[in-house]
């Protein structure tokens, strides 16, 4: 039967003795934080805080947006 700890095992010795892979899961995970934090500050502003100044605010826009009849 296999455990969690062979599991482990397998994809720790692995890991440990790549060479190549090493470097290609460094260019991956640098993509992923382009991705998603970089292009997240560019692309996708946060239109809340910038137009309305409290919390009470921001919800009471996110109501009357959700509620307003679509024509």
């Amino acid at each position: 039967m296999i455990t969690a700890k062979k599991i482990w095992y397998f994809y720790y010795d692995g890991f440990r003795s790549m060479t190549v892979g090493r470097s290609l899961w460094i260019i991956i995970l640098l993509k992923l934080f382009i991705f998603f934090v970089v292009m997240k500050l560019l692309f996708f502003p946060n239109i809340l805080s910038r137009d309305y100044d409290n919390d009470d605010d921001r919800a009471e826009a996110v109501r009357t947006n959700l509620l307003k009849k679509s024509h």
